[in-house]
């Protein structure tokens, strides 16, 4: 029966279309696609914003005489043409930003959080404040008494045996890899929380606490840097 039903099919679509007329309007008896003039190369895909501008400038003769590199977001860069014949563009290259990958908003154990700030993270006051004071944080000992939403209080290590109490620091600014290598990584402010877990020990969390706004920060680096290096090919221009 399914053999039966594909075949008819296959017949119908081999007829042609009837245009029909009903209450003035017109329609067809089958579904018709539009073939486009022009022919659109496949995007080739990047890593890196250097790889983009070194083909923009070895292939510069071979586009037409406006392009657009549009910043889509801190990860994604396009290289587009200006709408052709048929109303559309050819992206020719798409960009895509290699960034370690971090958990924000959910809690991780005490050492796994100490070596994603090392590695994750541009070093900076608040990184190694972090890092000096999650560091020395006694297993065990976040005391959730005082704890006001803003701040809590931790047990940590001063020298082999003495212990005391300390504030965990809040807010914090950190600069992550969030966007392009070649651009400047922006600050934004995180909340830090620690908390006990059964079982687990202490756990480690930061918490994105500028509405993203680093997103607008990032893009305009990328669309500066972008136009810095494509400065004296004016056929280019770069939008974010």
């Amino acid at each position: 029966m399914d053999m039966t039903r594909d075949a008819l099919q296959y017949v119908v679509g081999l007829s042609e279309a009837n245009l029909l007329t009903i209450n003035g309007d017109t329609y067809t008896d089958k579904q018709i696609h539009r073939i486009d003039n022009e022919l659109r190369a496949a995007a080739i895909e990047m890593n890196t914003l250097s790889s983009l501008i070194d083909y923009a400038k070895a292939f510069t003769n071979e586009m037409s005489d406006q392009m657009l590199v549009q910043v889509v977001s801190p990860t994604e860069v396009k290289l587009i043409s200006c709408l052709d014949r048929d109303r559309k563009r050819e992206c020719l290259v798409n960009v895509a930003a290699m960034v370690p990958e971090f958990s924000y908003g959910r809690y991780m154990d005490h050492e796994s959080f100490i070596i994603a700030l090392q590695s994750k993270f541009i070093p900076n006051d608040h990184r190694a404040d972090l890092l000096r004071f999650a560091g020395t944080v006694k297993d065990e000992s976040v005391a959730q008494y005082g704890d006001d939403g803003i701040t809590q209080k931790a047990t940590v290590k001063r020298g082999i045996a003495s212990v005391e109490e300390a504030i965990v620091p809040n807010p914090v600014n950190l600069k992550p890899f969030r966007t392009f290598v070649e651009v400047d990584q922006p600050e934004s402010a995180f909340i830090f929380r620690m908390k006990q877990s059964e079982g687990r020990g202490i756990e480690c969390a930061i918490f994105e606490a500028d509405g993203g706004a680093w997103k607008n920060e990032a893009m305009r680096n990328i669309k500066k840097y972008l136009g810095f290096a494509l400065k004296e090919l004016p056929q280019f221009t770069v939008i974010s």
